[in-house]
C-alpha cells in the first residue's frame, strides 16, 4: 500500500513529465517550425481534423497556412505536408500515448475525490460513451449541407465534435458532471454520487439523439433508416451472447475478474465490429444510399487484405469487413482476460478506468457508425 507522501511524489513526478513534454513541444513549434508544427503537428493531427471539418478531400499546408482542397485527384499531386480526414498510425499511437497519460491523471483526480474503486462507476459513465458517438453524428450531419434549418456548429466550433477532438470534449464534460455529482453527494443532496452521474448522460445523449430526430423529420438530407439500428443492436447482442455463453463454458477464468463489466466491453466493441460489417458490406441490403469507407488504418488494412485474399466472386456474397468483427471480439476477449482479480485487489481505480477507456474506444466509434448510417448521413 503507498503512503500518502509516495502519492504525492507519484503525483508531482506526473505534472513534471506532462510539464516538461509540452515546453519540449511548444518550444520545437518556435523553433523549428515548419518540421514540428506543420511537418508534424498539423500534418498527423490537426491537419487531417480541419480538412474533415471543412468537408474537404485534404487540407494543404503551404507558407504559413492552409488550403483547403475538394478533388481528389488535386490531393494526390499535392506537395508535403498534406492531410486527409481520418487517422494514421502516427496519430493514433499518438493519441494512445495522450490517453495513457491522461487516464494517469485521472486516477490522481480520483484519489483526491476518494471515489472511483466502486464498479459502479463503470456503469454510471455508460451513457457518456453513447452520448460521444451520437454527438459525432451531429457533426457528419452538419456535413450533408443542411437547408432549412439554423446551423448552431459551426467552423471552428465543429472541430470539437470530430474525431478524435471529440474524445477530449466529451471527456471534459464527462469530467465535469463526474465533479458536480460528487460535489452533489458530499453536500448531502444525494445519497451516492453514481445516480446524478447517470443521470446527466442520459440527458445529454437522449438530448443528442433527440437533435438528430429533429434533422431526420425536418430536412431531406438526414434521413430514418431504423432496420440499421435493431440490425446492428441485436447482431451485437447475440454476438456478446454466443462468446459469453462459449468463455463460461470453456473458459470461465477469463470473466472471473470481469464480471458483468467483461459482457459490457465485449458488447461494445461487438457493435463496433457489427456496425462496420452493415455499413461496409450490407449498405445496399439495408437500404443505405450513401457510400461508407472504414477511417481507421486497421479497420482498412483488414478490409484491403480480405479484398486481396479472397476472390471478388467470395467478397461479392460474405463482403470483405467481416474479419473486423472477429478482430474486435478476440481483442476484447484478451482484453477481459488480462483485467484479472488480482489487478482489481491491487489497482482498482486503474482498472477501471482502463476499462471504461477501453470500452470508449470500441463504443465510441461503433455508436457513431451505427446511428450515422440509421440517420443515413
Amino acid at each position: 500500500m503507498d503512503t500518502a507522501s509516495e502519492r504525492i511524489d507519484t503525483e508531482r513526478a506526473w505534472i513534471g513529465v506532462v510539464a516538461a513534454a509540452l515546453v519540449a513541444l511548444v518550444g520545437g513549434v518556435l523553433a523549428f517550425p515548419k518540421q514540428v508544427y506543420d511537418g508534424f503537428i498539423w500534418h498527423y493531427f490537426w491537419g487531417p481534423v480541419v480538412a474533415d471539418a471543412k468537408g474537404a478531400e485534404c487540407a494543404v499546408r503551404a507558407d504559413g497556412g492552409t488550403e483547403f482542397v475538394y478533388d481528389a485527384g488535386a490531393c494526390a499531386t499535392a506537395p508535403e505536408p498534406v492531410a486527409v480526414p481520418g487517422y494514421t498510425l502516427v496519430s493514433e499511437v499518438g493519441y494512445a500515448v495522450t490517453l495513457i497519460v491522461a487516464l494517469v491523471g485521472l486516477v490522481f483526480l480520483l484519489r483526491r475525490l476518494d471515489v472511483g474503486r466502486e464498479r459502479s462507476l463503470f456503469f454510471a459513465l455508460f451513457p457518456f460513451m453513447l452520448f460521444g458517438g451520437a454527438l459525432r453524428v451531429v457533426e457528419d450531419a452538419l456535413d450533408t449541407g443542411l437547408t432549412g434549418v439554423d446551423i448552431a456548429i459551426r467552423y471552428p466550433w465543429n472541430t470539437l465534435i470530430i474525431s478524435p477532438i471529440i474524445y477530449f470534449t466529451v471527456f471534459f464534460v464527462t469530467l465535469a458532471a463526474l465533479v458536480g455529482s460528487v460535489a452533489l453527494a458530499r453536500r448531502g443532496v444525494v445519497e451516492r454520487y453514481e445516480s446524478p452521474l447517470f443521470g446527466a448522460g442520459t440527458v445529454a445523449l437522449v438530448a443528442t439523439l433527440g437533435y438528430l430526430a429533429s434533422l431526420a423529420v425536418g430536412t431531406e438530407a438526414v434521413g430514418f433508416h431504423p432496420l440499421v439500428l435493431v440490425v446492428v443492436l441485436v447482431g451485437a447482442t447475440l454476438v456478446t451472447a454466443a462468446t459469453w455463453w462459449a468463455i463460461g463454458e470453456f473458459a470461465p477464468d477469463i470473466n472471473r475478474g470481469t464480471g458483468t463489466i467483461g459482457a459490457v466491453v465485449i458488447w461494445g466493441h461487438a457493435v463496433d465490429g457489427v456496425a462496420n460489417v452493415a455499413v461496409l458490406d450490407w449498405a445496399g441490403a439495408l437500404g443505405l444510399a450513401g457510400q461508407y469507407g472504414a477511417k481507421h488504418p486497421v479497420n482498412r488494412a483488414i478490409v484491403s487484405a480480405t479484398s486481396t485474399v479472397l476472390p471478388e466472386s467470395v467478397t461479392a456474397v460474405v463482403g470483405t469487413a467481416w474479419p473486423f468483427l472477429f478482430v474486435k471480439i478476440l481483442a476484447a476477449v484478451a482484453v477481459v482476460w488480462v483485467f484479472d482479480e488480482q489487478i482489481f485487489d491491487e489497482s482498482p481505480r486503474y482498472a477501471i478506468l482502463l476499462l471504461i477507456a477501453i470500452l470508449a474506444v470500441g463504443l465510441g466509434p461503433g455508436s457513431r457508425d451505427m446511428l450515422r448510417a440509421t440517420f443515413g448521413v
